[in-house]
């Protein structure tokens, strides 16, 4: 991925240097684990985070300095992609007669508070619409190397991209909407609209990936290999193998890696939001 001499986001909230040890109650890594798995790139975390100690987690940070990142490679390039999607999605919204309210993204290292709750690494990277933040330790791409075997700089964007696919969501309503459905569902049926709520932010990370590159020329050879290969690491159906053995549909709530990929191909081919409709099609 060509990132390097890109923009730089000002939206990023550094908080990497607070330590804080917060724990699980009744918890451990069997627990941990489970979260990891069941709400690795969910859009609300609310209800994990019950039941979790408050610890001395960090609820501020400081915005990088040019220095800071150049010395920081990792911060460097997360913070350029963030600087692509605030002008990818600006443009977008502007053509539809809107604002894009740019959401802020925090680095944090181990737990950190924020108004969903108290975020803690093991959750993978998540996005909290009651601040309009997104939350990552930037360690999680080292689990993405070594134990989702989803490497490269481009899987890493694609991560990125697919949270602020979530904050849109959030901008246009359609995560509260989601929300209040579920209200009135059983655990099957709002599963399968948690389901069609991430396939569309995978199509949405996929809309971003299009037009960064026809702005900047951001992609390499074999990019879009990276990013598929992480939309089907974290396929639910991928994961339940891998942890369980077996296959258990009705609880799906991100989609198999199939549908992951073809979602996120539906927006790289399109470039259009409006293909990401995955609310009204029979077939996702």
């Amino acid at each position: 991925m060509r990132w390097q001499g890109g923009r730089r986001s000002s939206n990023i909230e550094d908080r990497r240097g607070s330590r804080a040890g917060p724990r699980l109650v009744g918890g451990g890594v069997g627990t941990i684990v489970l979260i990891l798995v069941a709400m690795y790139f969910g859009v609300d975390p609310t209800p994990l985070l019950e039941g979790m100690q408050s610890g001395g987690a960090s609820s501020t940070g400081s915005r990088p300095t040019a220095e800071d990142l150049e010395n920081d490679p990792l911060a460097d390039m997360v913070s350029v992609v963030i600087a692509d999607t605030e002008d990818v999605w600006t443009e977008i919204f502007a053509a539809q007669g809107r604002r894009y309210e740019a959401p802020t993204l925090v680095m944090f290292t181990g737990a950190t508070r924020s108004a969903c709750g108290l975020g803690q690494a093991a959750m993978g990277p998540f996005y909290c619409p009651a601040d309009n933040k997104v939350y990552i330790d930037l360690s999680f791409y080292d689990q993405m190397r070594t134990r989702f075997k989803a490497p490269g700089d481009f899987a890493q964007a694609y991560v990125i991209a697919h949270e602020i696919g979530h904050h849109v969501q959030n901008l246009l309503g359609i995560s509260g909407q989601v929300h209040q459905m579920k209200q009135r569902l059983g655990t099957a049926e709002a599963n399968a609209l948690s389901v069609r709520l991430e396939l569309q932010a995978d199509c949405l990370a996929g809309v971003w990936a299009l037009r960064a590159d026809k702005a900047r020329n951001i992609l390499e050879a074999g990019d879009i290999d990276e990013a598929l290969n992480a939309a089907s690491a974290i396929g639910d159906d991928t994961l339940q193998r891998q942890s369980q053995g077996t296959i258990v549909p009705e609880s799906f709530t991100h989609g198999t890696s199939a549908q992951r990929q073809r979602w996120f191909r539906e927006g790289l081919g399109s470039g259009d939001p409006d293909s990401c409709d995955t609310f009204n099609v029979d077939r996702i």
